[in-house]
């Protein structure tokens, strides 16, 4: 009881604010979820550009809020777009619409957004909100969970706890991570939280509308967020690692990444990565790693220096 009291104490460390706003920050560079003054449409930025000099328009927090808890639908109409999804407002209720949650679009590639997004404007949509940070200005809301019953939400908030196991759908994968649906709640797995590994993208360990199991890291109601985890339902091999995969044993492992100083590779039996630097690689004179090594080739390492309170590792393909 112990042993699991501290677990769920470590996961709550890395769910601080400082997480959660380098989380907020990434997803505000890759969506373009900038509520002023970011949409396509000239009358749109004009009406921003307004806004800034003579200030902003009042934004209805406490509706928001209250649409939030009650698992409320809106309406609200279409005003612009820009190349993460749509901007939306009316009665004092400003937000953004993500393109994974236009029910029309799920499943179209993000080439096709800004011209499947135009056709949008002017449009009046029902709409439920999913994220809202009045310190930030932000709000979020969903066509797609305006299709489940009113109440889901607060009665998942209910249900939910930390370190509790859960099920849900994969409805968006970014460069920083994944959002997945609880089924009326969403749910975001930080990339650091999807494998104990190293990861290059998201999409290396899931797919858009795929069902995945996940664990709760931390629930907060009152700020709209629900932190989760894909890696913690998998033992930590970095716990071991000193007996399992000890400096100079040999491992079969696969190449991730072919870099000019050298290769990724991860461990087939613990899923974990180190780097084989290029000077620990025999190769013949001015040919290059990429020449012969590529990314998914079955390798033997040997274990050359482990870190495991850093979770790094390096190798050697000098098995002797």
């Amino acid at each position: 009881m112990a042993n699991e009291k501290a677990t769920l104490e470590g996961t709550m460390a890395i769910t601080d604010e400082g997480w959660w706003e380098s989380v907020l920050a990434e997803e505000h560079r890759y969506s373009g979820a900038n509520l002023r003054g970011a949409a396509s449409k000239p009358e749109v930025r004009k009406e921003a550009e307004k806004e800034s000099a003579g200030g902003e328009r009042p934004v209805d927090w406490r509706l928001i809020k209250d649409l939030y808890m009650n698992d409320r639908i809106v309406e609200l109409a279409v005003t612009g777009h820009n190349r993460g999804g749509l901007l939306v407002e009316g009665g004092g209720l400003f937000g953004f619409v993500p393109f994974s949650h236009l029910i029309e679009l799920a499943g179209k590639e993000e080439q096709q957004r800004s011209q499947n997004l135009e056709p949008f404007v002017g449009r009046t949509l029902r709409l439920k909100v999913i994220e809202c940070v009045p310190e930030d200005g932000r709000v979020v809301f969903s066509e797609r969970a305006a299709q489940s019953e009113p109440g889901k939400r607060a009665e998942l908030f209910l249900s939910l706890h930390a370190g509790q196991r859960a099920r849900g759908t994969v409805t968006n994968v970014t460069d920083f991570g994944v959002f997945v649906d609880l089924g009326g709640v969403e749910g975001l797995i930080h990339i650091s939280e999807l494998s104990w590994g190293r990861v290059t993208h998201p999409s290396q360990y899931v797919k858009l509308g795929g069902a995945i199991d996940v664990q709760v890291l931390d629930l907060a109601p009152e700020r709209c967020r629900v932190a989760l985890s894909l890696k913690r339902l998998m033992p930590n091999p970095w716990e071991n690692a000193t007996a399992e995969f000890p400096i100079g044993s040999v491992h079969n492992a696969t190449i991730t990444s072919v870099l000019s100083y050298g290769v990724f590779a991860r461990l087939d039996q613990f899923g974990v990565e180190g780097l084989v630097h290029a000077s620990e690689i025999d190769r013949a004179e001015g040919l290059a790693l990429k020449d012969f090594l590529f990314d998914g080739q079955s390798v033997q390492v040997r274990v050359l220096h482990l870190d495991p309170s850093h979770h790094r590792l390096g190798f050697s393909m000098r098995l002797h």
